[in-house]
């Protein structure tokens, strides 16, 4: 595979039987907007054919990992219709990623936030920085978690510790992710990347041809539940972009300034 010329907001390098793809907008600290969704969701695909590819890692360009989904341009989609088939893609990329037949891996640095917290958490292994930021923080602009979220939290945390999570939008750095087992290993600034090849170095010393047919069985247990809530979350986004709260939320957002919520 040669993908590189045929995206623009991603990139991808091949080393042997590991693929890395590489969350490009770094002028936007990789803001998802719907061209490097349907890119990234391409690339996957292709991916997942290649059988010679056994491990797959997902990191992001520049000052951070993703910081969620891109408010302004999403804010240009037009009707449901529109809407419908956005989500639609960001539901196929979380689908795409936790049943992928690849052992997955999400480097983490910098900001982890929204979508692209969502999109990490569907990965196998998570490494991040200890000063990494990430929160699942739709709450800030009256929205709820997509990409998944509400299944990916509650597989990690629980249902209780994953609401208060999703409620207060609270920012958690790296050590504290790794007490709460949000994520698997929390490292020092600026040694993702060794962490990272440390982790790839272990795996290929193992049968990962066993460890993906073990995920394969854990996918086929839980995609239904998936599944359940990522349609749950597209009816759930819907709803609650016609909310006053919401409307609230952009405005203060692109305002720079706290929201004033009034539960409408």
């Amino acid at each position: 595979m040669n993908a590189n010329a045929l995206y623009d907001t991603i990139k991808l390098e091949m080393n042997g039987k590991t693929a890395t793809v590489t969350l490009n907008r770094p002028q936007s600290l990789n803001a998802m907007n719907p061209k490097m969704m349907r890119e990234l969701l391409n690339c996957l695909k292709e991916i997942e054919k290649d059988e010679d590819i056994l491990i797959l890692v997902l990191k992001g360009e520049g000052r951070g990992f993703s910081s969620g989904g891109d408010i302004k341009e999403m804010l240009d989609l037009g009707g449901k219709e529109e809407f419908s088939e956005i989500m639609d893609v960001i539901n196929d990329l979380s689908m795409t990623l936790y049943t992928m037949n690849k052992l997955t891996i999400a480097g983490i640095h910098g900001a982890a936030a929204g979508l692209g917290l969502s999109l990490a958490l569907a990965a196998d292994y998570i490494i991040c920085e200890e000063d990494s930021k990430l929160a699942m923080n739709f709450i800030g602009i009256g929205l709820i978690p997509d990409g998944g979220g509400h299944f990916f939290l509650q597989e990690r945390l629980g249902a209780c510790r994953a609401k208060k999570l999703m409620w207060t939008g609270k920012v958690i750095q790296g050590q504290e992710a790794l007490m709460k087992k949000l994520v698997d290993e929390a490292i020092p600034s600026g040694k993702l990347d060794r962490a990272v090849e440390k982790y790839i170095t272990e795996c290929l010393q193992k049968p990962l041809q066993s460890i993906i047919e073990s995920k394969a069985i854990f996918a086929e247990l839980n995609k239904d539940r998936l599944e359940k809530a990522l349609q749950l979350e597209k009816a759930g986004q819907w709803k609650m972009r016609q909310t006053q709260d919401h409307q609230e939320g952009i405005r203060a957002f692109v305002e720079k300034r706290m929201p004033q919520f009034k539960g409408q």
